[in-house]
């Protein structure tokens, strides 16, 4: 007897990668090996609260809504030293991240294009100014609002986030060609 590997569902942007994007990025890339065209490996979203210093429930309820943002666990984030004139101590609690790979990472991407950004206010694009030099990518976002999954009326302050997206890309051009076919719609 041979032991069946389970089917999962495989997210659809996944296989619109795998279907069409390592073809077009081998195309425009020219790249004959295919070890060497991007792949998204993680995406990474994190919010800082430098208001938590005054108010302890901002980082509880960060917690909770990036965890219905994302489906999976929030980490919180502390303070590694202490500054007098902003009254932080070391080891406060300032932030809260959640690290997504693998299909949840694929249904975080798909939902954040097709869902969360054409909720923007007035959404002319994302700047292509974001890259870092080797092929990642953040945006910030100025309200958590905008996905769906948020409800506006348990909304008690609006709050900004950082979405990375962490490429194997070896250059900012080679990361943009992949995001670009990944559906992320950069300005001119």
């Amino acid at each position: 007897m041979s032991a069946q590997v389970p089917t999962q569902n495989v997210p659809s942007i996944k296989k619109h990668y795998d279907e069409k994007v390592v073809p077009a990025l081998r195309e425009e890339l020219q790249l004959k090996n295919p070890m060497q065209l991007p792949r998204l490996e993680k995406v990474v979203i994190n919010m800082g609260l430098g208001a938590a210093v005054q108010n302890n429930k901002l980082i509880d309820s960060a917690v909770t809504e990036l965890e219905t943002i994302t489906g999976q666990k929030a980490v919180v984030t502390r303070a590694r030293k202490s500054i007098a004139t902003f009254k932080l101590r070391e080891g406060m609690p300032i932030g809260v991240k959640v690290t997504l790979r693998r299909e949840k990472m694929w249904e975080f991407v798909s939902r954040f294009v097709n869902l969360a950004l054409p909720r923007v206010r007035d959404f002319k694009g994302i700047s292509p100014k974001g890259f870092d030099g080797r092929g990642n990518y953040t945006v910030g976002i100025k309200e958590q609002i905008i996905f769906p999954e948020i409800e506006y009326d348990k909304v008690d302050k609006i709050k900004g986030m950082n979405v990375s997206f962490v490429t194997t890309a070896t250059n900012n051009e080679h990361g943009k060609a992949l995001l670009k076919h990944l559906g992320l719609p950069f300005r001119k």
